[in-house]
């Protein structure tokens, strides 16, 4: 017969004892946890690794500057160490040097740019130099460097010549574009570049230069050009003749008036002006002897008529 009582099994619940009550909980508790959770963000890591030592330097290097004192030496070190990198013989610039350029154009450069020599190569701006340089009308463009051995080499390109323009100012030289490249005092100092004048010559000197080479077979009468209203132009030739071009097509219609003057001899002949401001209907303008000669040719002719039909009335 087989006893009420169960046998307990191995491992089975028992109740625990007291001593087991007191033994510690193996998790952890939650500021560990969340210490340890912290520790595993990479921004936390960064700002303990490298912000917490930089700003630990920001702010002693804040209390020691904190002092005048201390700032104006560290000022001066910093300034005398400066100095004495920036006065090195191999960073000196002893003398300037210009090339292409005329001797007066040297000179005006020298007058503009007053360097004193020696200085240091850290205390001259290259960028300012070429600036004031262009800024001279006969300069077209220019190059500023340092040379070895300490030379401040400026290479300058002029503008060149190209016409003599009679304007408010009085008689200056212009290049191609019309920019101004100097003032000529007498129009005998340059007697191999046309002559442009009036308003507004200089802002359209580029056609007047296109003019003038059409004009080459009339080169030996030609004396220059005038800018009419600043919209068109007249050609002057000697014996104070003119040919009076439109506002458009200036060109064809001064190779028009040529190919009449080699055909017929127009223009030399006692003519005023030759008037082609409308090409449908070219006018001629005579002088004021030519004009006389005319009417005393009409009257000799007039009389010499009266006389011939005087005797036909009387029989």
């Amino acid at each position: 017969m087989q006893p009420l009582k169960g046998q307990r099994r191995p491992g089975a619940h028992r109740p625990a004892r007291p001593d087991e009550t007191l033994r510690s909980d193996p998790a952890p508790s939650r500021l560990r946890y969340r210490m340890h959770r912290l520790m595993l963000t990479p921004r936390f890591r960064f700002a303990l690794r490298v912000g917490l030592p930089l700003g630990l330097m920001l702010a002693v290097g804040a209390g020691y500057f904190a002092d005048q004192d201390r700032r104006d030496a560290v000022r001066l070190a910093i300034a005398d160490l400066r100095a004495s990198i920036e006065e090195r013989p191999e960073f000196m610039v002893e003398l300037m040097a210009i090339d292409g350029a005329r001797d007066q154009v040297a000179e005006d450069i020298r007058e503009i740019l007053p360097i004193d020599f020696p200085t240091s190569s850290f205390d001259l701006d290259l960028d300012l130099i070429r600036q004031e340089v262009t800024g001279l009308d006969a300069v077209e463009r220019a190059t500023v460097r340092i040379r070895p051995g300490g030379v401040l080499q400026i290479d300058v390109t002029e503008r060149v010549p190209a016409v003599v323009w009679r304007g408010p100012r009085g008689l200056e030289l212009l290049d191609q574009d019309g920019n101004r490249v100097g003032p000529v005092f007498a129009r005998s100092a340059r007697p191999d570049l046309p002559l442009i004048v009036g308003r507004g010559a200089d802002e359209a000197a580029s056609e007047g230069l296109v003019l003038v080479a059409a004009a080459e077979p009339l080169k030996d009468r030609l004396r220059g050009l005038v800018r009419m209203g600043e919209r068109r132009w007249d050609v002057v030739l000697d014996r104070d003749q003119r040919i009076m071009l439109p506002a458009k097509n200036p060109v064809q219609a001064l190779e028009r008036a040529i190919a009449l003057d080699q055909a017929q001899d127009l223009l030399a002949r006692d003519l005023a002006a030759v008037d082609l401001r409308n090409p449908r209907r070219p006018t001629l303008r005579m002088t004021q002897n030519a004009v006389q000669e005319l009417w005393r040719i009409k009257n000799v002719v007039e009389t010499a008529d009266g006389d011939e039909t005087e005797p036909e009335g009387e029989r």
